[in-house]
């Protein structure tokens, strides 16, 4: 009889782990509380890394058919646009045996969906909200909501992939000192269509633009007919506990403001939208373990981080390489799930915290910004490269 795994959540993270998880003989029913597959977000950055894991999970395929492959990283100086360093990845695969890849969010995650559907083994349940959950003898359950109806699901573990403001991991216990707190930087996404911007910036690289207090990240996707933004700054925002980040409506005089001294072409591509969406970037408390009992956490639900490695996604599928990797074959589920967590914990929190100290390199200013610069330069492409390795080559 064919074990089975329930997944809560059917994001990035959460259709990585059913197509990992079906690969390795699970039965996967996957609860997504949106009535279907969210159809907002922007660009996504997928380095070797998450491309050898989507390899794994029989993904690579389809994602590489709705991506591109960027010839290079250039980093600039906001001021005034000088090349700060550029960094060739189209000599990816030669270098760490994957590709780069950028891919608009709601393509990659149709391809997930597709790849998991097709091993006949998943079941996606939109409009489902997972109430409750329990790691027990020789299972797991959960208590599924949908409408009025409530009904109790079991199985042989359950996958909480939901998320930020995880509801598995809330029942997991922390309370006050785990939850999710304002990183004190606000991001700002638009996509815009590319014959709106100069046609240098329609050029299939990823551009990357440092500044005080903020960056700016573009690149083209969708075969360059559409250009990916990102605008991230420094700010005091306050919100709500339940702010949805993925949906906030943007301060477009704060964006001005942060952008206002900066070179003509930025501040051009600041304009070129109609409109912008804004989300606070949140953190949690790193977690010293991502299973409990039969229980497993993935992606955002167990490490959150800010995106100045753009790490959120290939962290996430990682994770599910990982989890499938350890449950293929295995004899103990919670034994399994105990070498899962001990295969993640320690890189994943890497990532996390190298994440937050690039963003506080990215955002210098005055003389240190300088220095940044200057090491930057001094260093050269094959010197950044180099700091990279230790991400890309795992």
């Amino acid at each position: 009889m064919a074990r089975k795994a329930i997944v809560v959540g059917a994001g990035i993270g959460g259709l990585a782990a059913a197509a990992a998880l079906a690969r390795q003989g699970f039965g996967v029913d996957v609860y997504e509380r949106a009535p279907a597959l969210q159809e907002f977000g922007a660009g996504l950055q997928l380095s070797p890394n998450a491309t050898r894991a989507l390899g794994r999970l029989g993904a690579l395929a389809a994602a590489r058919a709705v991506a591109s492959a960027p010839r290079a990283v250039r980093v600039l100086r906001g001021g005034d646009g000088a090349e700060l360093a550029r960094l060739p990845v189209e000599v990816a695969e030669r270098r760490w045996g994957a590709p780069y890849l950028t891919v608009h969010r709601v393509d990659l995650h149709h391809a997930l969906a597709e790849t998991a559907e097709a091993s006949g083994g998943v079941a996606i349940h939109f409009g489902a909200e997972v109430a409750a959950v329990e790691s027990e003898r020789g299972g797991a359950a959960v208590e599924i909501r949908r409408g009025a109806e409530i009904r109790r699901e079991a199985a042989d573990a359950v996958v909480g992939a939901d998320g930020l403001r995880s509801l598995i991991r809330g029942r997991l216990g922390g309370g006050e000192t785990d939850a999710p707190r304002f990183s004190h930087r606000v991001a700002f996404r638009a996509t815009v269509e590319a014959e709106w911007v100069a046609p240098r910036w329609r050029e299939n690289e990823v551009t990357l633009r440092l500044g005080p207090r903020a960056h700016l990240v573009h690149y083209p996707l969708r075969g360059e007919s559409i250009v990916n933004l990102v605008a991230v700054i420094e700010s005091s925002w306050r919100g709500q506990a339940g702010d949805d980040p993925w949906d906030g409506e943007a301060d477009r005089h704060a964006l001005d403001r942060a952008f206002r001294d900066w070179a003509y072409d930025a501040r051009d591509l600041i304009a070129a939208p109609k409109a912008w969406r804004a989300w606070p970037l949140m953190l949690r408390p790193p977690l010293d373990r991502f299973a409990f009992g039969r229980i497993a956490l993935i992606g955002d639900a167990a490490h959150p981080m800010t995106p100045f490695l753009a790490q959120g996604a290939a962290q996430a599928i990682e994770d599910a390489d990982a989890l499938g990797r350890r449950l293929g074959g295995a004899a103990d589920v919670e034994t399994a799930l105990a070498g899962y967590s001990a295969d993640r914990v320690a890189r994943a929190n890497r990532v996390q915290r190298e994440a937050t100290m690039q963003g506080r390199l990215y955002h210098l200013s005055g003389p240190f910004a300088l220095a940044r610069d200057l090491t930057m330069r001094a260093m050269g492409s094959e010197g950044v490269l180099k700091r990279l390795d230790w991400l890309y080559a795992a």
